[in-house]
């Protein structure tokens, strides 16, 4: 019983070092001020994207929500207006372009412009909006290459020990 102790424990730590934690989002705000359209950064793993936006507010946040394949806004200081969002296919993508788009938790109708690269979302905001949820049926990254790795390690070391076991 206490090599079975063992050995569990010894698979939690591998699955723990297989399992990426870079697999959520880093982001940061560009304060660069324009007229058109400002840019946010966002970085996932080791890749960087820019996503451009308007909209008469601040944005404090942007993050990718793997589970729930969701891009997370935060607001703040905002005013009655049209929030407009340009989003690459790699990051966030809908099947039939058909996205749920919730402002403060309530959904919204949308306007949508996509071509081979990205989409282009047009929706309404209303005064103090904090969040804007954009849900799609794929987000980058869609599950971790290390989670299968572990789950395959788990499903091996088990069906090996009883047969190890069983020699003992």
């Amino acid at each position: 019983m206490e090599c079975y102790l063992d050995l569990v424990k010894i698979l939690l730590v591998l699955i723990l070092l297989i399992v990426p934690l870079s697999a959520f989002a880093e982001s940061h705000y560009d304060h660069s001020e324009s007229n058109t359209f400002s840019e946010y950064v966002v970085s996932i793993d080791e890749h960087v994207y820019t996503v451009p936006y308007q909209v008469d507010a601040h944005v404090i946040a942007m993050a990718i929500d793997p589970e729930l394949t969701s891009l997370l806004i935060g607001l703040e200081n905002t005013k009655e207006s049209v929030f407009v969002i340009d989003l690459e296919h790699e990051i966030i993508s809908a099947e039939n372009n058909a996205f749920a788009i919730l402002v403060n938790g309530f959904e919204v109708d949308y306007h949508i412009m996509s071509d081979s690269d990205s989409s282009t979302l047009t929706f309404y905001v209303s005064d103090f909006t904090e969040e804007v949820e954009i849900i799609g049926t794929r987000v980058i990254p869609e599950f971790p290459v290390g989670a299968i790795m572990g789950f395959a390690l788990l499903i091996s070391i088990v069906a090996i020990f009883p047969k190890i076991k069983s020699r003992l």
